[in-house]
């Protein structure tokens, strides 16, 4: 029992750090760190959604960065029309969850294989984002919302207290609406994997034939994960674009997409907390190696994708959590071999 009750709160001692740093964060950053932090929270959180989907369901998905622009778009575009953020946060979560329903069930249902959805969900990717690059002429608008094609769409109103447009979000308010979000979606996350459901999905991601020759129908779960993953994609495009007050179709390209999965992968598929980490790790990283032009951010991200994949290729939490164990192991096994070489030696 109380091996239960410390393993719960370890699980959950991430939302803790995040709740704290909300309460105390205003008290040390500036104004501009406070933005900062906030962009990365909202980066994060769309990690989040694809360590969910790939991490403990097996779907790898390049489609993640549609999610996160269609939710971003969705909610300037409502902002914009209704001068008010209360209506345009649900919309930045439905648009991307009813277009991963459409997908999802031509994926799910198709029988697509892995490799094959994960060629398909980059080239609707790729399409959204050469779609949204030819939206410059002035023709392309949806109500008083002009696309604007590869300038994008700037000056988008920040988020409101409900059924108040003149009262915004101040960067202190932001902030900690951006941490408690990303803490909220992570226990709720945590909730669904220790449910039946969740339960299920791992099953599926182990061995999907063996579970739906249980009785499972696994098309309709991985399509309520990748719907999950989506909504969670679309809600933080929602406060990606509503802290920088700009969107562009970059939310669409293949660097976007990309960045997720790396994130994902030094972090550990199938940990929720290793991808968060590494995230904001590598988020700080990237600004860090850009402001201060020490070292060309693309090499550096790319050295850093082949340590991973040929010596930590199950990411850093695993390697944290599991290095003492295999450390270990490794000693008994060397140990274990000299003393079966000595007494060939002395033989010999």
């Amino acid at each position: 029992m109380i091996k239960a009750i410390l393993n719960s709160a370890s699980n959950y001692a991430l939302a803790g750090l995040l709740l704290a740093l909300a309460s105390i964060g205003p008290l040390v950053f500036g104004e501009f760190d406070l933005l900062q932090i906030s962009t990365f929270t909202a980066m994060a959180l769309a990690t989040l959604g694809l360590a969910l989907a790939w991490g403990y369901v097996g779907i790898l998905s390049f489609g993640h960065a549609a999610f996160f622009g269609l939710g971003a778009y969705a909610y300037a575009i409502t902002t914009i029309n209704l001068g008010d953020s209360t209506l345009a946060i649900p919309m930045a979560v439905l648009l991307p969850v009813v277009f991963s329903l459409l997908l999802g069930y031509l994926l799910f249902f198709g029988r697509v294989g892995d490799v094959y959805l994960a060629v398909i969900t980059l080239c609707v990717t790729l399409i959204l984002f050469s779609f949204m690059n030819s939206t410059a002429d002035p023709s392309y608008r949806i109500g008083s919302a002009l696309l604007g094609g590869f300038n994008g769409i700037d000056s988008v109103p920040p988020l409101n207290w409900p059924g108040q447009p003149d009262a915004s979000l101040d960067p202190t308010q932001m902030f900690r609406l951006c941490l408690l979000v990303l803490a909220a979606a992570y226990c709720l996350i945590r909730f669904l994997l220790r449910s039946s459901i969740g339960r299920i999905m791992v099953a599926i991601r182990e061995n999907e034939l063996r579970s739906e020759l249980i009785g499972y129908d696994v098309r309709l779960y991985k399509m309520l994960a990748f719907a999950i993953s989506a909504g969670i994609a679309g809600l933080a495009g929602c406060l990606f674009t509503a802290n920088n007050g700009y969107v562009g179709p970059t939310a669409f390209d293949i660097n976007q997409a990309s960045q997720f999965l790396l994130w994902v992968i030094a972090g550990g598929v199938g940990t929720l907390a290793g991808p968060l980490i590494a995230s904001f790790a590598f988020q700080y990283l990237q600004t860090y190696l850009g402001t201060n032009q020490i070292l060309n951010t693309s090499l550096v991200f790319g050295a850093i994708i082949i340590f991973f994949v040929l010596l930590v290729p199950r990411g850093i939490l695993p390697a944290l959590r599991d290095g003492p164990k295999s450390l270990s192991m490794f000693v008994r096994a060397s140990r274990r071999r000299l003393r079966t070489e000595r007494p060939l030696q002395r033989r010999t």
